[in-house]
């Protein structure tokens, strides 16, 4: 698994340019007056996505348009999965033990 999608993941407005990106493709000109931050700020945080593989760019004449990669989410989604039923498990043995000394 790719530890950029997870330092991508860590910060808010990558999060929210996601959420946005996931009503579809979009320009950085489209995303930026939804954020509190210059367009330059927002490419920026695009280019971190980008990088992480969970947004793509594709060139539609002289606009830049941004698209939600879903790969990458479903990949954490299912390590995070995996690793929550693990300590659910571990939890539930301790559980048994605690009350097996009572």
């Amino acid at each position: 698994m790719n530890d950029a999608v997870f330092l991508a993941l860590a910060d808010p407005t990558r999060r929210r340019l996601l959420e946005r990106l996931a009503t579809g493709p979009r320009s950085a000109t489209g995303l930026a007056p939804r954020f509190p931050l210059t367009r330059q700020a927002v490419v920026k945080h695009l280019g971190t996505l980008t990088d992480a593989g969970m947004v793509a760019k594709h060139r539609h004449g002289r606009e830049v348009r941004y698209q939600l990669e879903t790969a990458p989410l479903g990949e954490a989604s299912d390590w995070l999965t995996t690793l929550a039923a693990r300590w659910e498990q571990r939890l539930l043995q301790l559980k048994r033990y605690v009350e097996e000394e009572e």
